[in-house]
């Protein structure tokens, strides 16, 4: 089974097509990016010390809150950080690492689509 950045990305997409047909459009217009690890900055952003709390992040403006009058200069994107998705896996007897990268990619997208953590977590008991 393949682990790298080609692989995840296959998935992610993948997960994006299996939406509903409703969400789809605007889920294609998400950049997907891949990264081994977040960065710094974005750790100090979230005030985490520990890279492999951070599987994924929705970088954007939620569909709800855009604004025709006031376009996002950058396009919306969801990262998955690669190397923290391995740990959680490894963490996770008996769940597939594509589980996983779908798991992860729909919860950022959620993100996209205007949902809280509170509200992920209300209706997904893994996130709790």
């Amino acid at each position: 089974m393949s682990r790298d950045d080609a692989h995840f990305l296959r998935i992610a997409h993948d997960t994006v097509e299996a939406m509903p047909p409703a969400l789809r459009p605007a889920a294609r217009a998400v950049v997907i990016r891949i990264a081994e690890w977040p960065t710094p900055e974005i750790m100090a952003d979230f005030g985490m010390t520990d890279p492999r709390e951070l599987t994924g992040l929705y970088e954007g403006t939620p569909l709800p809150e855009k604004s025709a009058s006031y376009p996002d200069p950058f396009p919306d994107t969801v990262w998955l950080f690669r190397q923290p998705i391995l740990a959680e896996w490894r963490d996770r007897p008996g769940q597939s690492l594509e589980e996983l990268i779908a798991h992860v990619t729909v919860h950022e997208f959620a993100h996209h689509f205007g949902w809280s953590d509170d509200d992920i977590a209300a209706i997904d008991s893994w996130w709790e």
